[in-house]
């Protein structure tokens, strides 16, 4: 029988430190590859076709599907802990039925929100206020990414099965080789074959085919507790109830994020192209902050998951702060280096002053803030390790979400600037960063963990 250990970190053993960082470098390039993946559409657009497609890109549409696909990510983070839960019991039967079931509501899943997105896409766009110079462009857009939906939720689900047994590699490996892809086509569609908006979006589509092929193709040919077999590919129940228990709360918590964001996004379309384009580059360096803070979250959530399946609660409480610990470090790190490196990076995206003062203006506000954000993503990912996410959610959504909608609805009408829109950030991410380190506390005491 093939093993395949090799590429599994079992976190129940070893120094906690380490492990973790075996865990987190393959998950932060892999999320530095699907960053790239997502920055070269607007680099591409925004340098050989303009600003008007640059926002197209990036505006309404990418909030409106990252709306769609955060919920889903977070349904399947429910299945992530489930398996790793499973995995540090070491119950093979129950992986495996955990694995065929997962697969199966990503395809399901993957098949309702391509229909929904495809036909309600005119809908959304026009209730966020897109201006009538980018809908086109919008629309032929995210109706072709949405087209994708069910290769795109395959790629997510996959991969969370893999980390879930410990293996952050071969998710990395495939994103790379899909990430190359998307350049690549991106290149030859727009600068060559001059589809403009249509050529990235179809680029996109097909990457991500090519990911959801490579993750399924790992999972078929191991002979591991988690091998996905097409002829069992079905719902079991009992899991799926279990998934959705753990998983429906973080995906409402995404959409809480989501919802508001589209406030937020309405919010800065009023502001008008340049400043939509500003922001449309200003999310994609922005991104960098939440793709290595999402990292250390996937880490925690592993790692607490697998020892607390497997009874090992000190581990769990060594865990936890030691991803506090780095994750806090690396996000004052990254803080400097955007001050400094802010201009050159603008530059990647537009050749407009405008759009480049507007986008710095943004940047330099927010940058100082980050650490705020940091209790947040690390003791949320670990109580979901800890299959605890119902007051979690209810903690976003009151100190997140609630709180920045009634931002943004009282003050940006008093003080309308860009600059009050962006405050609604750093004022939800203390208070509610506060909630979560005193229920943390709480809970953690409660459960004698």
């Amino acid at each position: 029988m093939e093993k395949t250990h090799k590429s599994i970190n079992s976190f129940t053993e070893g120094v906690v430190w380490k492990q973790l960082l075996i865990f987190f470098f393959p998950l932060l390039f892999g999320t530095f590859f699907q960053q790239l993946y997502n920055t070269a559409d607007a680099i591409v657009v925004g340098r050989y076709v303009g600003k008007e497609a640059l926002s197209a890109v990036g505006g309404s549409t990418g909030t409106i599907i990252n709306l769609f696909v955060g919920f889903f990510v977070g349904i399947s983070s429910g299945a992530t802990v489930t398996i790793s839960q499973f995995f540090g019991a070491n119950n093979e039967e129950k992986v495996s039925d955990a694995v065929h079931t997962s697969i199966a509501l990503a395809i399901a899943g993957g098949a309702i929100i391509m229909l929904i997105g495809i036909l309600g896409a005119p809908a959304a766009l026009k209730w966020m206020g897109t201006p009538d110079e980018i809908m086109t462009y919008s629309l032929q857009y995210i109706r072709i990414y949405f087209a994708g939906m069910i290769a795109n939720l395959i790629y997510n689900m996959g991969s969370g099965i893999l980390r879930a047994i410990g293996d952050s590699k071969r998710p990395l490996y495939f994103l790379i080789i899909s990430c190359i892809v998307n350049i690549i086509l991106d290149i030859l569609f727009v600068v060559v074959f001059k589809w403009e908006v249509i050529g990235v979006a179809v680029a996109t589509v097909i990457s991500q085919i090519v990911s959801a092929i490579l993750v399924c193709l790992s999972l078929i040919k191991t002979t591991e507790s988690y091998r996905l077999d097409i002829r069992k590919l079905k719902i079991n129940n009992g899991l799926l109830q279990k998934i959705i228990s753990i998983g429906l709360p973080a995906g409402v918590q995404s959409l809480m994020y989501s919802s508001s964001n589209i406030v937020v996004q309405s919010s800065i379309n009023s502001f008008g192209t340049d400043t939509i384009a500003a922001w449309t580059a200003y999310a994609k360096i922005d991104g960098i902050f939440w793709m290595i803070l999402g990292a250390f979250g996937i880490a925690a959530t592993t790692f607490v998951a697998q020892n607390y399946g497997a009874g090992k609660n000190d581990r769990v409480r060594i865990g936890v702060k030691t991803s506090l610990i780095m994750s806090m470090g690396t996000s004052i790190l990254l803080t400097i280096t955007l001050y400094i490196s802010g201009p050159h990076l603008f530059k990647l995206f537009t050749t407009s002053n405008s759009v480049t003062d507007i986008g710095l203006n943004l940047l330099y506000f927010t940058v100082p803030f980050y650490c705020s954000f940091v209790p947040i993503e690390i003791l949320s990912g670990s109580l979901r390790g800890l299959g605890n996410t119902l007051i979690p959610m209810i903690m976003t959504g009151i100190g997140v979400c609630a709180l920045r909608v009634m931002w943004i609805l009282i003050a940006v009408p008093i003080w309308p600037s860009i600059i009050t829109v962006m405050m609604s950030y750093p004022i939800t991410w203390i208070v509610t960063s506060i909630l979560f380190v005193i229920y943390y506390i709480y809970y953690t005491k409660k459960e004698n963990i």
